[in-house]
């Protein structure tokens, strides 16, 4: 028992950032007739690496609304943000399907495309047995030689990934990381407690009480507007100033609150939109904001420069 209490502090003190420590799971831009839009992807990408201080970006997954995007439009939006900014970031590509086969297909093409790593998210819908995710992962993980990061996400998926999956699935050495939106703290710490992977918060409200159980870094939505700042706060708290992390934290509240007031996408481009960024609007079956969500955002975001209430 002192062994594997102390192999689980080992793991707690030792935790990797393969992906570096701040990431944003990054919106597609769509032009006005609602086709891909690489150059506004490309302007996108740079603003968010060399003004935020972003570590990598991960395209291709839910807020990048790959639920409405073909196999083609993804590899080419692989090769156009690799060709902007995969020179100073980690540019990771969402491959995960509910079919392990198209997972398989759509890695290798991530790959082609000069993608750094993937990421896999459970597979939804068809809500396999825990059996089957580890088989899921670990057939993707064998198709490339890319890193791989995991997706945690049951509200969308429909089933979560039980700690001793996760420790089963770890084991592949392709499988580096974990994207945790699990939003349960007494599970991520058990499953941080016993793997060695990275671990990325994948729930924005959580981000400062993942940092301080000792995740890697995060994988944000709201940090396409206040990505510098998240990145302060955990260079604060891993500089063991805990007071500053916690005031940047408070200041980050209204953003939090203000960004996912609907879906994140949809208030993420209007708040892009705001700021003359490339964004455009959402796909089908999303809508995007109403004149009186854009409203209520500017209030939110009223301390975000760029955008004012």
């Amino acid at each position: 028992m002192t062994d594997s209490l102390s192999a689980m502090s080992d793991h707690a003190t030792t935790r990797p950032t393969p992906f570096g420590v701040m990431l944003t799971a990054m919106i597609t831009p769509f032009a006005e007739d609602g086709s891909q839009d690489l150059d506004g992807a490309q302007v996108l990408a740079t603003h968010l690496v060399d003004e935020l201080g972003h570590d990598g970006l991960v395209v291709n997954g839910t807020t990048g609304e790959s639920a409405t995007k073909t196999d083609r439009e993804d590899r080419e939006l692989v090769a156009a943000v690799v060709e902007a900014v995969g020179d100073r970031a980690w540019v990771v590509a969402g491959v995960g399907t509910n079919d392990t086969s198209h997972s398989i297909e759509s890695a290798k093409a991530a790959e082609a495309a000069g993608a750094h790593g993937l990421m896999a998210v459970a597979p939804y819908y068809n809500r396999p047995p825990q059996a089957g995710l580890i088989a899921h992962f670990h057939a993707i993980a064998d198709a490339t030689e890319l890193p791989l990061l995991t997706y945690d996400i049951p509200k969308r998926t429909g089933v979560a990934i039980e700690t001793e999956t996760l420790v089963r699935i770890a084991e592949h050495p392709r499988i580096v990381a974990n994207k945790d939106a699990k939003g349960d703290l007494d599970a991520t710490q058990w499953a941080m407690a016993r793997t060695d992977i990275g671990w990325y918060c994948g729930d924005d409200i959580l981000n400062l009480p993942m940092l301080a159980l000792g995740a890697s870094g995060l994988i944000s939505v709201v940090g396409h507007v206040v990505g510098d700042r998240l990145k302060a706060m955990a260079e604060a708290l891993a500089a063991g100033d805990v007071s500053q992390a916690r005031t940047i934290n408070a200041e980050l509240l209204p953003v939090y609150t203000g960004m996912f007031r609907t879906q994140g996408v949809i208030l993420t481009k209007a708040a892009l939109r705001m700021q003359g960024l490339p964004a455009g609007g959402v796909r089908l079956p999303l809508v995007d904001a109403t004149e009186e969500q854009e409203q209520q955002l500017r209030i939110d975001l009223a301390g975000v420069r760029g955008i004012g209430a």
